[in-house]
C-alpha cells in the first residue's frame, strides 16, 4: 500500500513524487516511457522556474549539463518592429535554461529515486480501480509482463493532455477553447543565436530556442485548420514563414537541420477540476493551454508544489484533504488564468489590437519598460499589474515625454 502513486514521471510527475517522497511518503512513479527519452516540448523554463529548481537543489546539476540561459535579451516581434529585452527581476539575473527534455526529464527522475519514490518506467497504465466512488489504485503492467494491481491513498495523474486519470473519473472540464495553432519544428546546427527569439505575422509565426549541444530549436506555427496541408510538404511551408521576415529566410540557409520534423495539430485549450474522491490532477493533465508563450514546464513545477503541500496538509491532519485540494485548484487557477486568455488571444495569430500596437510603440527605447512587458508574459511577474491602466498610463506617459523633447 502507497501513500501516492503518480502516473506520468515527466515535468509534473517526477517533481510531484520527489516533493512527496522528501516528506517521507511511500510514493510509486509510473510512466509508459523509459529515461532518458524525447517529447514534443518548447523546453523553455523561465527565469521564475529556475528558482523553483534552486528550491530542490536541482539548478545546479541542470546548468553543468550546458543547457543555455535564455530570458534575458529576448525578441519579441510582431512587426514593424521588434522589442528586445528580457526578465532579469528574477533568478537574480540569470535568466532561465531551454533543455533538452532528455537532458530535463532524466534529471527529474533520478531526482525522484534519489528521494526515495519507487520508480517503474516501461509500465502502462491499463484502468483505476475503484472502491464504491473512491479511487483506490491501479491496474497495469510492465513492458512483456502481466497485470498486477497497486493500492494508494491517492492517485495522482500527471499524464498530460489526453490524461488516462482525468478520462476515468471524467473529471470536469471549463473556460475550455478549441486548440488554435499547429507546429512544426526540428533542431538545426550553425545558427548565431544567444537567446529566445519570437516573430508573429497574421496567421503563421517562426520561433528560436537555443538549447544543447549547440543545437537550435527553430519552430514555425500556423492555424490549426492548415496541419494537414502543412503537413504535406513541411519544408515548403517552413520556408515560407521564415521568407516573411527580412533575414530569416537567411539565417536559415546557413544552417543545418539535424534531426526529423517534429510537429502537432493543436493543443486544446482548458481547465478541469484537479481533484476527487482518492484522485488528483497535476500538470497539463489538470490544465493545459498553447505553447505559444511556453509556459507548460514552469505551470508544472509550481503545479506539483502546489498539489504535494495540499496533499500533506490533508495526510498530517492539519486540514482536511478535500479542502485543502479545493484550496490548490483556487491557487492555481489564480496564478494562469491571466496568462491563458493573453496566450489564447496571441495564439489566435492575429494582428495586434490597435492598443496593444500603441502599446509596443510607446515601449521601443524604454528599457524598462520593455523588460517589465516581457517578465509579464513569460509569468515572472504579473500581467494584470503589467497591464493596468495606471502602469500603461505611465508608460504611455514617457513616451509622449520622449516626443515632447525629440
Amino acid at each position: 500500500m502507497y501513500d501516492a502513486i503518480v502516473i506520468g514521471a515527466r515535468c509534473a510527475g517526477s517533481p510531484t513524487a520527489m516533493l512527496l517522497a522528501r516528506k517521507g511518503y511511500r510514493v510509486l512513479l509510473l510512466d509508459k516511457a523509459t529515461f532518458p527519452s524525447d517529447v514534443i516540448s518548447t523546453h523553455v523554463i523561465w527565469p521564475h522556474g529556475c528558482e523553483v529548481l534552486d528550491r530542490w537543489g536541482l539548478l545546479t546539476t541542470l546548468e553543468e549539463t550546458g543547457a543555455p540561459a535564455i530570458g534575458l535579451n529576448m525578441t519579441f516581434d510582431v512587426g514593424p518592429f521588434a522589442l528586445k529585452g528580457g526578465a532579469l527581476d528574477r533568478n537574480g539575473g540569470r535568466g532561465g535554461l531551454c533543455p533538452r527534455r532528455t537532458v530535463l526529464d532524466k534529471l527529474l527522475v533520478d531526482a525522484a529515486v534519489m528521494s526515495g519514490a519507487e520508480v517503474r518506467e516501461a509500465f502502462t497504465t491499463e484502468e483505476l480501480i475503484w472502491d464504491s466512488h473512491r479511487v483506490i489504485g491501479i491496474r497495469g503492467h510492465a513492458r512483456g509482463g502481466g497485470t498486477v494491481e497497486e493500492r494508494a491513498s491517492i492517485v495522482i495523474g500527471a499524464d498530460g493532455v489526453h490524461s488516462l486519470v482525468a478520462n476515468a473519473v471524467d473529471a470536469p472540464e471549463y473556460n475550455a477553447i478549441p486548440a488554435l495553432v499547429t507546429f512544426f519544428y526540428s533542431y538545426f546546427s550553425g545558427i548565431d543565436i544567444d537567446d529566445i527569439e519570437q516573430y508573429v505575422r497574421p496567421h503563421e509565426g517562426a520561433a528560436y530556442f537555443p538549447t544543447n549541444d549547440g543545437l537550435t530549436l527553430v519552430a514555425a506555427c500556423w492555424p490549426s485548420a492548415r496541419f494537414q496541408e502543412i503537413r504535406a510538404d513541411i519544408e515548403a511551408n517552413f520556408r515560407k514563414v521564415h521568407a516573411a521576415v527580412p533575414g530569416l529566410a537567411e539565417r536559415l540557409d546557413g544552417a543545418r537541420r539535424e534531426e526529423d520534423w517534429r510537429g502537432i495539430a493543436g493543443v486544446p485549450n482548458f481547465f478541469r477540476k484537479p481533484h476527487g474522491p482518492g484522485w488528483a490532477l497535476v500538470g497539463d493533465a489538470g490544465y493545459c493551454k498553447d505553447p505559444l508563450t511556453a509556459q507548460g514546464i514552469v505551470d508544472s513545477f509550481h503545479d506539483a508544489e502546489n498539489l504535494v503541500a495540499a496533499i500533506d496538509a490533508g495526510f498530517s491532519g492539519k486540514q482536511p484533504l478535500d479542502e485543502a485540494l479545493g484550496a490548490y485548484e483556487v491557487r492555481r487557477n489564480e496564478r494562469v488564468t491571466p496568462l491563458y486568455y493573453f496566450t489564447t488571444d496571441l495564439a489566435k495569430l492575429e494582428p495586434p489590437p490597435p492598443e496593444m500596437q500603441q502599446l509596443f510603440a510607446a515601449m521601443r527605447g524604454n528599457q524598462a519598460a520593455i523588460n517589465q512587458f516581457f517578465s509579464a508574459i513569460c509569468g515572472a511577474s504579473s500581467l494584470p499589474a503589467f497591464m493596468a491602466p495606471e502602469n500603461l498610463g505611465r508608460i504611455m506617459a514617457t513616451a509622449q515625454g520622449a516626443q515632447a523633447l525629440a
